[in-house]
């Protein structure tokens, strides 16, 4: 049965509102703003990193780092237990390591978060631990580099591999964790606001210089690949059955 479309009538309301409507954004084109300007005023769909806070922007970096510690979760069982491993993957991920977290994201926090919190006097035990773990990650990240890189993995090879990959994750899940829910949140206390946008947008320049691009969108994209490369990407995986 074809459905008859209805429309309404001339002094209806939704006439009245649609003409309205109309009436509106013509006159923004004429004069020069646009629909999607006024769609943008009116509430609509915000897009674009320029809408992404500077928090966002950390945490969601963290979402990255998260994913990997997955697949180090995933890689180092399969070395402790013999199951078949493809050691390319695991040094792309400790690459990605390396080129988004390490020499990234955490120079970010190095370089103009941790400073600012010892200078105002606050939480400076917890950035002198995180700056720590930084390092302490850094020598883990360099050693499953190199193991990834070797051709024949001995049973300690294999062993000292797992055990650094197992030790990063243990590291890294409180140490993010930490950031999200105490280290992130203060830093609206100690700067402005004006402060606090200018700095996402320093942090947007960098990244963009930094990747040529969006590096985030590129370190999403490679870990997704590095997921299915070891039959991890489908969620359903983690679901339980009880």
């Amino acid at each position: 049965m074809k459905t008859q479309e209805i429309i309404p009538a001339e002094g209806g309301r939704n006439f009245e509102n649609r003409r309205n409507f109309l009436t509106k954004t013509g006159l923004l084109i004429a004069s020069g703003i646009g629909v999607t300007g006024f769609l943008g005023s009116c509430g609509g769909e915000k897009g674009g990193d320029e809408d992404v806070t500077t928090n966002e922007d950390l945490m969601r970096e963290h979402g990255v780092l998260k994913r990997i510690l997955l697949i180090y979760d995933e890689a180092s069982s399969r070395l402790t237990t013999g199951k078949d491993l493809n050691l390319s993957l695991v040094g792309q991920a400790a690459t990605l390591i390396k080129t988004f977290v390490e020499d990234y994201h955490e120079k970010l926090e190095e370089d103009h978060l941790f400073p600012r919190f010892e200078k105002a006097g606050q939480l400076a035990d917890l950035t002198k631990t995180l700056r720590i773990q930084h390092q302490k990650g850094r020598i883990l990240t360099g050693r499953i580099i190199t193991n990834a890189k070797k051709t024949n993995l001995t049973s300690d090879d294999k062993k000292a591999m797992a055990q650094d990959m197992q030790a990063f994750v243990r590291m890294y899940s409180p140490h993010e964790a930490r950031e999200d829910t105490v280290l992130f949140p203060a830093l609206h206390k100690i700067i402005s606001k004006h402060e606090y946008d200018s700095l996402g947008e320093d942090f947007e320049k960098k990244e963009k210089e930094q990747f040529g691009g969006d590096g985030f969108d590129m370190a999403v994209d490679k870990v997704t690949e590095i997921e299915k490369g070891l039959n991890i990407y489908d969620l359903n995986l983690f679901t339980p059955n009880v």
